[in-house]
């Protein structure tokens, strides 16, 4: 919402500073975006006195003039524009000065040989309008040498401020200037609207024609003003429009639009020579089509509000006018429309039509029912103003008044819900500052909302009125109280596990990337969504219509926008929500990953002692059991097993679990269907750890670590080559040599794996290394051997294996 200072002054008599009005604004809930002040912007430009003006001596359209600037000898300026003359006044600009619309700062430069000390400004170049077919043409009377921006009265501040989704009443500047009356910074002088008798009856009848559904029109108020001339609208108007953003267009739609920002009133005016017969206030039939004024065509459906004719749409009710009914240069008689719309209605409807416009704005969050005939009223008063006429009396369909409701606000309820000493009558004060009817009990206040806050609906929202207007800076500083015992730990186990993998996984190279929670449909299916419970009734967008069931979706589109940008080798992990339900049992917190490209967890990117090898499935697993141990999950327990959802390679992937009935997560490289799906590119290796699934660790006696041992004696490692049937997984090996001595044995781990020639179809030899640990003695030759046929023989029992 932007205005300028000198508009809001029109509603607020105060002395306060700008910085003050600023200040206040934001103490009370209306946050300043910014300040934009024209006259810093405009410092450097100043009325001057065209000397002479002589043709430049080597370009015909170039004029050498010498200019008095009030400071001083004149100075060499070369100008260009046409209408440069001997005699003239205009604006001029000296060396060092910032010119807006060019983007530039002057210099002394020569022009085709002459020397150029400045330059005289079209109002093009000031960004004060579309106009550079010349120099800004002063009157006679300009004084020399005083700043532009005074002269012209372009020295007014632009104040933009960014309001919450519930203070329609502050769309227009008569609300926020309430606000800052309330807030002890000046008197609300906003006249009354005169009611306007009129000339007979208006001849075009009004029907809202809902049939058997909701009305979508609560009340809508029509006149006709004959015999206007439609024109510029006056200077003061169209300084103010411009100010904020708006192009003055001509008298009747800069009328419409400035009451929009000044009293927060949406209106449309018709041409009536267009309007064919009387109007129907209707939903829409499915398939209607509509030229706007914006020059597009809009296809309707029988959820949206129209305003047709006897022939023809006429308007988009509550979000924009038809170019059919449209005013022109040519309009002399015109209706002006004043009316009420459904808020939800307008808001599906503009964001079904993808229309954004300053009456929208209004409509969808509400606008004052009780404003709808004041402001037709006040609308008539500023046509006959400008353009004159004569208006018919106004008809008015429907009923604008909503029932007011009392609400209770008992005198402690301040002090309980935010700490503030504020006494019953100080509330009440403020409250009637603010608009509120307020009836005082000895213990309590019947207050009543106005008409423009449709926001207001209980006890808490007066509180937060008394609130904002008293300062939350005056809540008092109140230490919690000290607790006379240690605290018990308030994060729960799942809290623990996401801020510890978070550092984890960053601690083994992957990014964080922090992801929507919604995808597409067909993404959504990919990765096992997609359930009719997991659809958004109303989607941001067409591509975030479901509920993710992975993170996956997320991060490989991440991954993919880095590769378009020449980062193809990266790896990313992120900590979040999935749903494969919606009931809150099917809400699980999940820890996955992706490696991309050559982003190895050693490192990624060409060397030359080493060819590049892209990320692999054993990549994702050393990734998700390493997140597991830091996690301080069993990890000797989990089984490993092949085999993983659809949108992994099915012979390059696992499943994490404890039992076939505890599935912890998954590996893998992506399948390249699901890569194909996402428009994304290989490979791509992932885990998905559900934080939810791994079992809470059982509570300790105590919290203190076990002694250290740390064994003074030499480590034995011992190399097995086993021979076993290709469908025996290694990972069974690793376990059944682990087994044999758990005390003596401290790691086996996999160092080859072969197939081929001299080990036999179907078969496959899988070396390990055994580290043997002794803790209390040097192991002689007899216990080593027994220990390495005990590996040996365990391991051909479980497994069918034999020694290579």
């Amino acid at each position: 919402m932007k205005f300028t200072l000198s508009w809001l002054k029109d509603h607020l008599e105060t002395e306060a500073s700008l910085d003050e009005i600023v200040a206040t604004l934001t103490r009370i809930g209306l946050e300043v975006e910014g300040v934009e002040d024209p006259a810093k912007r405009l410092a450097g430009f100043s009325v001057a006195y065209v000397i002479s003006a002589e043709q430049h001596p080597n370009a015909d359209k170039l004029k050498v003039c010498m200019v008095d600037t009030g400071k001083g000898e004149p100075v060499q300026v070369v100008c260009g524009a046409p209408n440069a003359r001997t005699g003239m006044k205009s604006v001029f600009s000296p060396p060092g000065t910032y010119i807006p619309a060019k983007n530039l700062t002057l210099a002394i430069a020569p022009v085709r040989g002459v020397e150029s000390r400045g330059m005289l400004c079209s109002e093009f170049e000031l960004e004060l309008s579309n106009d550079h077919d010349g120099i800004i043409d002063l009157p006679a009377d300009a004084p020399v040498g005083m700043p532009y921006a005074d002269y012209a009265g372009v020295n007014d501040p632009v104040i933009d401020v960014n309001l919450t989704p519930n203070r329609p009443d502050c769309t227009g500047v008569v609300g926020i200037a309430r606000d800052l009356a309330a807030a002890g910074l000046g008197r609300l002088k906003t006249p009354a609207v005169p009611s306007i008798a009129g000339e007979g009856p208006c001849p075009v009848r009004v029907t809202l024609d809902f049939g058997d559904t909701p009305s979508l029109c609560p009340g809508f108020a029509l006149r006709l003003v004959r015999g206007v001339k439609n024109g510029s609208s006056p200077a003061w108007m169209q300084r103010r429009l411009s100010a904020i953003g708006l192009r003055p267009i001509n008298a009747l739609v800069d009328i419409t639009n400035y009451i929009t920002f000044d009293r927060g009133r949406p209106l449309h005016v018709f041409d009536a020579a267009k309007v064919k017969g009387n109007l129907t206030v209707r939903r829409a039939r499915e398939g209607e089509t509509i030229l706007a004024l914006d020059g597009r065509t809009y296809t309707l459906n029988d959820t949206m509000c129209v305003i047709v004719d006897e022939e023809a749409l006429d308007s988009i009710a509550g979000v924009m006018g038809g170019e059919h009914s449209g005013c022109d240069a040519d309009t002399t008689d015109v209706m002006i429309e004043s009316a009420l719309w459904e808020p939800l209605n307008i808001a599906r409807t503009g964001r079904a039509l993808g229309i954004n416009t300053d009456a929208r704005y209004r409509f969808e969050r509400g606008v004052d029912p009780a404003f709808m005939v004041p402001g037709a009223d006040l609308a008539t008063q500023l046509v006959m103003d400008l353009c004159g006429g004569k208006p018919t009396e106004l008809t008015v369909v429907g009923d604008p008044h909503p029932a007011a409701e009392i609400i209770d606000l008992p005198a402690g309820e301040v002090a309980r819900l935010t700490g503030l000493d504020t006494s019953l009558e100080a509330s009440a004060d403020i409250l009637e500052r603010l608009g509120f009817g307020v009836i005082r009990k000895p213990d309590a206040l019947a207050v009543t909302a106005p008409s423009w806050r449709p926001d207001i609906e209980g006890k808490a929202d007066l509180v937060e009125e008394v609130m904002r207007i008293v300062g939350v800076d005056t809540i008092p500083v109140t230490p919690l109280p000290r607790a006379a015992h240690v605290p018990l730990p308030v994060l729960t186990v799942l809290q623990k596990r996401t801020r510890l993998a978070k550092r984890s996984l960053a601690a083994r190279g992957l990014m964080e990337a922090v992801t929507w929670s919604f995808i597409a449909k067909d993404q959504a299916e990919r990765f096992g969504g997609g359930q009719p419970a997991l659809a958004l009734a109303n989607p941001i967008a067409a591509d975030l219509s479901d509920m993710r069931p992975s993170l996956l979706p997320g991060l490989i589109a991440g991954g993919q926008r880095n590769a378009d940008r020449g980062i193809a080798d990266v790896a990313l992990f992120e900590v979040g929500q999935i749903f494969r339900g919606d009931r809150p049992e099917d809400q699980k917190i999940a820890a996955s990953g992706i490696r991309r490209g050559l982003a190895r967890p050693a490192g990624s990117g060409r060397h030359w002692s080493a060819p590049p090898q892209p990320v692999s499935v054993f990549d994702a697993k050393e990734d998700a059991l390493s997140l597991l141990a830091a996690l301080g999950a069993p990890v000797a327990s989990f089984q490993i097993v092949s085999g993983a959802p659809s949108w992994y390679h099915p012979g390059r992937s696992g499943t994490i679990q404890l039992g076939p009935q505890n599935v912890i997560g998954w590996f893998g490289e992506l399948h390249p269907d699901a890569l194909e799906a996402l428009d994304a590119d290989g490979p791509v290796a992932a885990f998905e750890i559900i934080l939810d699934a791994i079992p809470v660790p059982k509570p300790k006696a105590t919290k203190s670590r076990g002694v250290l041992n740390v064994s003074a004696f030499q480590p034995v490692m011992r190399d097995f080559a086993f021979l076993v049937d290709r469908k025996v997984r290694a990972a069974d090996i690793v376990k059944t040599a682990q087994g044999v001595d758990k005390k003596l044995i401290s790691g086996v781990s996999i160092f080859d794996v072969y197939e081929g020639k001299g080990v036999g179809e179907g078969r496959k030899s899988v070396a390990v290394e055994v580290v043997l640990q002794p803790l209390d003695r040097t192991l002689t030759d007899a216990e080593i051997e027994a220990v390495a046929g005990r590996i040996v023989a365990e391991v051909s029992k479980k497994t069918g294996a034999t020694l290579r």
